[in-house]
């Protein structure tokens, strides 16, 4: 068996990290590709080293561009390279333009997609990475899904259960293991060794480089004002570029790097941010990977918009969308440092990203394909049969696997009377409403 990993971007090397680092102490045959989407040296050079796994095979080196010159360019690099590898799989993770790329290469040449975070939802089409996920859902053969919610949300699209795979977030594996890497090396970066950050208190954490936020003028003001009243906190802000040339633009950079208690910083390694993470007492962010990452190190999170991919962190409560909302903002921030019931149950909630053995259920769940023989893309060599969808209650005693055998059917949703629940085979049905397709 050969597997293929496409990486674009910072977030998705670290939350790979542990699904690579799994796939080599298997000697599985593997080939990584880098389609160099961040091109900013600050932003992902020296990463593979850093987290103590190879180098990619290649690099197809991007670089910036508009969505479509760089879909473009990673589709004809990805292409040629699957053409001269032949995996049975490529893996791709998130919702960037490499996995947009790489999943629609795959679709055209028959190679199965593995989505590594699959089923996330905003439901907000704006977002470049909505669309992002979405299509490559389309495109994905095997499932691996953080949590039950966003395995209901690709039932709900009429995704078949077979191939949902729940195996919790890869990010918990990625703190877990890289935090340790971080606190043997310490602090890299003169800027925080020169701030002290060891023996610094009440760190507020932010990263701000959403276009919803740092392009409207309004909402990045707004969440400025609100940084200026929390003088009370150390504000540590690793600036990524494009938000330091719109500040500018905007007239506000000097107005922020003068205030005493905001220090800004040039971006950091992922190790360095880890560590400033670890000893946060709030992280400030409109990034998706930062709320998990939060709730991982029990460090609550206030959430720079007005959606969010990652509910379940919201309806745990290890974190609260402020939107751009400068009162919203204020009035959390300060009960996390001035209320200490508040802020022990927002460290205390539950992660529901999983215990840290999301690459090993998605390695486990590959070779069990491969072997059964399901990673093959092939056209249909029977005559399609017609199915029914039906709606049921049941009233008896009966898992969802004896169901379908009984049956013939294939069970695609199942209502408990108050929330929709993921029909894992060993679920029992009794008393529950649920959808199915009659074969």
């Amino acid at each position: 068996m050969k597997i293929a990993t496409i990486l674009g971007t910072r977030p998705e090397i670290i939350k790979m990290a542990p699904i690579i680092a799994e796939i080599n102490a298997r000697g599985i045959d593997h080939v990584v590709l880098h389609t160099g989407q961040h091109y900013d040296k600050e932003m992902s050079d020296n990463f593979f080293r850093d987290l103590e796994i190879p180098a990619p095979e290649y690099n197809i080196h991007v670089g910036s561009g508009t969505h479509a010159k760089q879909t473009g360019l990673m589709m004809e690099g990805i292409e040629k390279i699957l053409l001269d590898e032949k995996p049975d799989i490529v893996l791709v993770q998130g919702d960037t333009n490499a996995v947009l790329s790489g999943a629609l290469v795959c679709a055209k040449l028959h190679i199965a997609v593995g989505h590594v975070e699959a089923g996330l939802r905003s439901f907000d089409m704006t977002m470049p990475e909505e669309v992002n996920r979405r299509v490559a859902d389309i495109c994905t053969a095997m499932y691996f899904i953080p949590t039950e919610n966003s395995a209901i949300n690709l039932l709900s699209e009429g995704f078949s259960r077979k191939n949902l795979m729940i195996t919790g977030n890869t990010v918990v594996d990625a703190c877990f293991r890289h935090l340790e890497i971080a606190k043997k090396r310490g602090f890299g970066e003169q800027s925080l060794i020169d701030l002290d950050i060891d023996n610094m208190d009440n760190i507020l954490t932010l990263t701000m480089h959403r276009a919803e936020n740092v392009d409207i003028k309004e909402r990045v003001t707004d969440i400025i004002e609100a940084l200026k009243e929390l003088n009370d906190m150390n504000i540590i802000f690793p600036i990524h570029p494009r938000t330091k040339n719109t500040l500018k633009n905007f007239g506000l950079f000097d107005e922020l790097n003068d205030l005493e208690h905001v220090h800004i910083i040039k971006p950091i390694g992922y190790l360095d941010f880890l560590l400033l993470t670890s000893k946060s007492t709030l992280i400030l962010t409109d990034s998706g990977g930062l709320q998990e990452e939060a709730i991982t190190l029990d460090i609550p999170a206030l959430t720079l918009r007005y959606n969010t991919e990652r509910p379940e962190t919201v309806e745990v409560g290890g974190n609260i969308l402020v939107g751009a909302d400068k009162k919203a903002i204020l009035e959390n921030a300060n009960k996390i440092l001035n209320d200490k019931e508040f802020a022990d149950r927002m460290k205390q909630a539950p992660n529901p990203y999983g215990q840290g053995d999301a690459a090993i259920k998605t390695v486990d769940a590959i070779e069990k394909y491969y072997s059964k023989g399901l990673l093959d893309i092939k056209a249909p060599e029977d005559i399609m049969d017609s199915f029914e969808r039906k709606m049921a209650h049941i009233e008896e005693d009966i898992t969802v696997a004896d169901f379908e055998e009984k049956q013939n059917s294939l069970v695609h949703m199942a209502y408990d009377g108050e929330k929709m629940v993921f029909p894992a085979d060993e679920l029992n049905l009794n008393g529950m409403m649920i959808t199915y397709d009659k074969r």
